[in-house]
């Protein structure tokens, strides 16, 4: 409602009210009429006078703020904009959005802080783990009563594997912080996908024997199937979807490999028949160092922070990862390629 609406409807409530008393009294309909008059007349102007004066003024000065400082504009500029001739509803619906953004945002904030304290939490644990088996290790080394080499070699061997399991949960932070940050570059170039999933294979393969697993990709991809993206950050994609297949894939199972053309895209899908995912946590997948069997998943190994590097890289190239799983069952993540 405008201002001069707003006033003129308190006006002729004044003005009614006191014609009516005044025709009570007088009996004249000369007097309610003059007095009607005149009472509106007055009214009108003390109260738009009163509303311009000490309200509406404030009111276009708060919706001139919230408006323009909702548009990041510095305060000097914000108190020099125009506002519309309607600001009261304009600040109401202002307000409003204003309060919708900024509940959303302490959302975010309280949801940003518990995965703080979650990544930290797991991060430190990342962390002690193998830092505490070398010192153990090293520790038992430094006893002046061990004197037996065979002994000794185990123990340099078991610090050896906590190192390198340390160096590449460094290495992986490392590179994920740098794909965060926009870092690392994607060098774009066309590639035969057939040939470098080819290439992963015959790369995982002994991996995959150690399992008793069989690595499928059946012989109808023996044509090109060409692609343009960074083969280097493509084949780590194939190298850490294969390897999480591996790690929770069943003795005596399979990891198959199938690519489908789309319009202008590859869909590649990487299957396990392994132990699967319950579905409550499928949207948490690809999170660094989530895990839905902690104790059971630091024994099988890994930095924790695989599918989080894939899904930052593939988000690198613009495209997306999916994953669907049934517990028990099996897991396939499919992600897209820009076809070439």
């Amino acid at each position: 409602m405008k201002l001069r609406v707003l006033v003129l409807i308190n006006a002729l409530a004044v003005a009614i009210s006191l014609g009516i008393a005044n025709y009570y009294f007088q009996h004249s309909w000369i007097h309610l009429i003059v007095t009607f008059a005149i009472a509106l007349v007055s009214s009108y102007i003390v109260f738009y006078y009163l509303i311009e004066r000490y309200v509406y003024s404030k009111i276009k000065l708060i919706y001139k703020l919230i408006h323009n400082l909702k548009l990041g504009k510095e305060l000097k500029d914000a108190l020099g904009e125009y506002v519309t001739d309607d600001p009261i509803n304009d600040v109401e619906t202002e307000v409003k959005e204003w309060a919708r953004v900024k509940k959303n945002e302490i959302d975010l904030l309280k949801k940003q802080e518990q995965f703080r304290r979650e990544f930290l939490g797991n991060i430190s644990h990342e962390l002690k783990t193998p830092l505490f088996a070398v010192q153990g290790y090293i520790e038992a080394l430094q006893d002046e009563g061990l004197e037996d080499n065979e002994t000794t070699r185990g123990f340099l061997d078991k610090a050896s594997r906590n190192i390198d399991r340390l160096s590449l949960l460094i290495k992986d932070i490392d590179a994920i912080s740098r794909l965060e940050s926009g870092e690392i570059q994607i060098n774009y170039k066309k590639f035969d996908l057939s040939l470098l999933i080819k290439e992963v294979i015959e790369q995982m393969e002994l991996k995959a024997s150690k399992q008793n697993i069989q690595l499928v990709f059946k012989d109808k991809y023996n044509f090109p199937t060409w692609v343009n993206a960074d083969r280097d950050k493509i084949q780590q994609v194939l190298i850490n979807l294969v390897s999480n297949s591996i790690k929770y894939g069943k003795k005596h199972g399979k990891t198959s490999i199938k690519i489908f053309e789309l319009h202008d895209q590859i869909l590649v899908e990487v299957t396990d028949d392994g132990i699967g995912i319950e579905e409550q946590y499928l949207p948490r997948v690809f999170e660094r160092f989530f895990r839905t069997d902690k104790s059971r998943s630091r024994k099988i190994g890994g930095s924790g922070i695989g599918l989080a590097i894939v899904k930052h890289i593939l988000e690198a190239h613009q495209q997306t990862i999916t994953v669907r799983s049934t517990e028990g069952l099996g897991s396939t993540f499919a992600f897209t390629i820009a076809n070439a």
